[in-house]
């Protein structure tokens, strides 16, 4: 007898491909938020349902509901945008929206604060920009992430083709979307720099990939290119790995399985790394994906969403399971992985001169929001600058920003800009302040125990306080923090990393790698501030007296105590 269907599961083969009551929630004036079956139909969609979690107790007393607002979050493989495309992202921060937009670590735009009765508008501003939402969250594959720091080279122009095929290829085929949103219609690029509305077929919905019901789980992929891992691949539920001999591309190496989402105090939920499966070449891509998606469809949990990821079904089947499987809808293995090579997961900040001769500067944008506050005029400074640039914008698995494709003779112009804004953080930033990544958290994820992005801030000052009191200053340490156990900045794949337990308390995480290949552990539980920073204050100065030269924190985490507990009172090596 097989396990009962999660209720999520329920709402799904009730849903008629994706309608479900979403239209006529939308069009409900009495209240600011939709029925609870619809509050889960939305992501696949591209918006979550939220509130403001700083109000409720005062709007509980004043006997209002909730402030309902809606996030949006767009699909844009590979994070490429044009400039027309980010200054129509900006009119909508600005129309619909709380005034900021985000950079998110799938390489998409997140928007905050839509109210319901602007939701339509807001999308149906998108799509004229020729960016749509579709499965930018929900049980479907999200948006497929890509490399970006190959300055323009050829092999990163291919990575990022396939990047959109694979988005393509795996997308929803559902009309509801046009139907709920946009009345029917799809805007298309019109050939001359704009967008139209063309009538979609809505009369013989299929879905011949996710099926009726779509997958169990949300399911991220993305494509690195060697030597940089900046879309931390491991951490993918599909990873390809490009794979290049005589400077060409010759296949990808597939990689199965990964994803960073737990739950505190249940063991049987836990992070993982992808599995290194075989290789491939580029003609195979899409069939390849189009299968590991389909053995997840058939096989994955749809009774328990904590256990309804890939890396379960593969955990629990075996390893060798997966491979006979795979074989057998492929029609035979997949040849033996290929060499490769990461050195490093994290962005290239500055100015530098790509294959095809033109420039490419990265910006450092915190926690990826960008706002005319704080740190300074950055979204006045970006959508200056999206006035006059000629090329286009890279948005970051590492929530920051890339201005690429800038001829020799704009760069003054540009970096004029840069610096009447005050976007030039990194050059003045420490490589912890760069390199830190965090989730939104609180006040509108209604899954955040602790804070994130509104805290980051102040973390990496203390961190770079306790650094320069052990003699590191300047030192390189990748740092992450998230408000609750569920991945969303990749906190498994940080040197050191603070995962939410409750409010103003955090798990603390050390020994990974800077190269997104090893996941750190578990070193204490549910800390408060005081605590931690005492904490780090040990381990910092023992690794300043005891480190190799050059040696980065999570590497010397992981040299002296490979697996148990880290104990530098009286363990062996004390200095």
């Amino acid at each position: 007898m097989s396990a009962p269907l999660s209720p999520v599961e329920k709402i799904k083969t009730q849903s008629r491909l994706l309608r479900g009551t979403l239209a006529e929630s939308v069009a409900d004036p009495l209240t600011g938020a939709l029925r609870e079956d619809d509050t889960q139909l939305i992501k696949f969609h591209g918006s979550y349902q939220q509130d403001d979690r700083d109000l409720r107790e005062e709007r509980r007393l004043q006997k209002l509901e909730p402030a309902y607002s809606f996030m949006i979050r767009t699909r844009l493989p590979g994070g490429i945008a044009t400039p027309a495309q980010w200054r129509a992202m900006d009119d909508v921060a600005t129309t619909f929206a709380n005034g900021t937009l985000r950079l998110t670590t799938r390489q998409a735009f997140q928007v905050h604060g839509v109210v319901k009765r602007e939701l339509k508008a807001t999308i149906a501003a998108m799509n004229a920009a020729l960016i749509d939402t579709i499965a930018a969250c929900g049980d479907v594959n999200r948006n497929v992430v890509a490399s970006s720091h190959a300055g323009g080279s050829d092999l990163e122009a291919e990575v990022l083709r396939w990047s959109r095929r694979l988005s393509e290829h795996l997308l929803p085929r559902s009309t509801a979307y046009y139907e709920i949103w946009l009345d029917g219609k799809k805007y298309v690029d019109s050939g001359d720099g704009g967008s139209r509305a063309v009538s979609v077929d809505t009369a013989h919905d299929v879905e011949p990939i996710l099926g009726p019901t779509y997958l169990p789980r949300k399911f991220k992929a993305g494509i690195a290119l060697p030597p940089v891992n900046d879309v931390d691949v491991f951490a993918q539920d599909l990873g390809f790995i490009a794979i290049v001999a005589d400077g060409r591309l010759s296949g990808f190496n597939l990689v199965a399985g990964g994803g960073m989402g737990a739950t505190h105090g249940e063991p049987a939920t836990y992070a993982r790394l992808a599995s290194l499966i075989g290789f491939l070449p580029p003609e195979r891509l899409l069939e390849v994906a189009q299968t590991v998606v389909e053995i997840q469809r058939d096989f994955g949990d749809r009774s328990n969403r904590k256990h309804a990821r890939l890396k379960y079904t593969i955990d629990d089947r075996g390893l060798p399971w997966f491979h006979e499987e795979l074989a057998r809808r492929l029609g035979g293995p997949l040849a033996p992985p290929q060499p490769f090579r990461f050195t490093g997961s994290g962005d290239r900040f500055g100015w530098y001169q790509g294959e095809n001769g033109l420039w490419q500067v990265t910006l450092r944008i915190p926690s990826g929001r960008i706002a005319d506050r704080g740190q300074g005029p950055w979204r006045s400074g970006l959508r200056r600058i999206a006035e006059v640039h000629t090329g286009h914008f890279r948005l970051t698995p590492n929530q920051n920003l890339v201005i690429a494709d800038i001829a020799t003779a704009d760069r003054p112009a540009i970096e004029a800009l840069l610096r009447e804004h005050q976007l030039d953080l990194h050059e003045r930033a420490s490589p912890v302040r760069r390199d830190a990544l965090a989730c939104v958290a609180l006040p509108t994820c209604p899954l955040a125990m602790a804070e994130a992005e509104r805290y980051l801030p102040e973390l990496v000052g203390q961190l770079e306080r306790l650094l320069d009191k052990s003699g590191l200053a300047g030192e390189p340490l990748l740092a992450r923090m998230t408000g609750c156990p569920n991945g969303c900045a990749r906190p498994q794949l940080a040197e050191l990393a603070l995962i939410g337990k409750a409010p103003g308390r955090y798990n603390l995480y050390v020994g990974g790698d800077s190269r997104g290949v090893r996941m750190n552990r578990l070193h204490r539980e549910n800390l408060d501030e005081t605590s931690i920073l005492t904490e780090l204050d040990r381990l910092f100065a023992y690794w300043a007296r005891n480190r190799q030269s050059q040696e980065r924190f999570g590497d010397f985490v992981h040299r002296l105590w490979p697996a148990g507990p880290i104990d530098i009172g009286t363990g062996a090596g004390a200095a």
